[in-house]
């Protein structure tokens, strides 16, 4: 019985001291990581690959591990994830968490998008610690918008397929023969686009030369004009000066024989009374005319009316 006894307090012994020496080794591993933050995320996605103990990275750099993994039990549709970081890692407001995939199946968390002078996250969330927001990271986004993206792959192969089918593909060789066909034309007219370039550039130059030669023409008609007509207008105010001229020794004519035109008959008054009215006119006429080549020119004598004839 002594013996027995002494192997159970040998037992004992020993358990207590592996127990004690198993608690010196996590307080000195506790000593050597120093203090931690725990967060709380909460993925909507799956976090396939992701386990406890797999490492948080922040930018690229490690920071901390998984503390826990589980189903919200307030909101299946979420997945919490627990993390535990280093005190002096600056997680502020902006930090995002994305779950970075590898195609070996494992995956891990990155930490970004602080800024400089942001306060950190401090107030508890749901579960009694802060939470930091996430973002769809590379490799999970793709993923999860893997349904769309094949569908969207088979409608653009549909859509190749019709457009590649034979019909088109007929239809493209014919453009392609036209385009050579219409090629190889224009490369054999290029001499005669050229000649006919040239000529063209001649007929441009000899149009210019013509409209030079009847501007010159047209100026010296024009002075050849305003001279005539300066003279023709000076012969006209000399007829209409001396048609009035004449009109007044009528007119004196007629006050010293008007005792005798009192008894003229009544068949040769109404002919003088003719005479003066058709001279009237004339003068009329006459002066117009003057006037009008003095404001129009020469040129206006083409257009005018015909002047009466001078009957005195």
């Amino acid at each position: 019985m002594e013996t027995k006894a002494n192997h159970v307090w040998v037992g004992a012994v020993t358990l207590l001291l592996l127990a004690a020496l198993a608690a010196f080794v996590l307080w000195i591993a506790r000593l050597n990581e120093g203090a931690q933050h725990e967060y709380d995320i909460f993925f909507k996605q799956s976090v396939d690959g992701l386990a406890k103990g797999s490492q948080v990275a922040y930018s690229g750099v490690p920071v901390g591990q998984v503390k826990k993994i589980e189903l919200w039990p307030k909101d299946p549709k979420f997945v919490r994830v627990r993390i535990r970081v280093d005190e002096d890692v600056p997680v502020t407001v902006g930090t995002t968490a994305t779950i970075q995939g590898s195609f070996t199946g494992v995956s891990d968390i990155q930490l970004e998008g602080a800024a400089k002078g942001a306060p950190p996250i401090t107030e508890p969330g749901p579960e009694g610690v802060p939470v930091i927001p996430t973002k769809p990271g590379g490799l999970g986004e793709i993923l999860s918008n893997a349904p769309l993206l094949m569908e969207r792959l088979a409608t653009l192969t549909e859509n190749l397929n019709q457009l590649l089918s034979e019909e088109n593909r007929q239809s493209i060789t014919g453009i392609l023969k036209n385009t050579n066909k219409m090629t190889r034309d224009l490369a054999n007219a290029t001499p005669q686009v050229r000649q006919t370039l040239q000529e063209l550039q001649g007929t441009l130059d000899q149009a210019t030369q013509t409209l030079a030669s009847f501007q010159r023409v047209a100026d010296k008609a024009d002075d050849l004009l305003g001279s005539e007509g300066n003279s023709l207008a000076v012969q006209l105010r000399q007829t209409l000066a001396s048609a009035q001229k004449s009109m007044d020794q009528l007119n004196k004519t007629m006050e010293h024989a008007q005792p005798a035109l009192d008894q003229v008959s009544q068949s040769t008054l109404p002919a003088a009374e003719a005479a003066i009215r058709d001279l009237r006119a004339t003068s009329k006429a006459l002066r117009n005319v003057t006037e009008k080549i003095d404001e129009q020119g020469a040129g206006a004598l083409l257009k005018g009316q015909k002047l009466p004839d001078y009957k005195p």
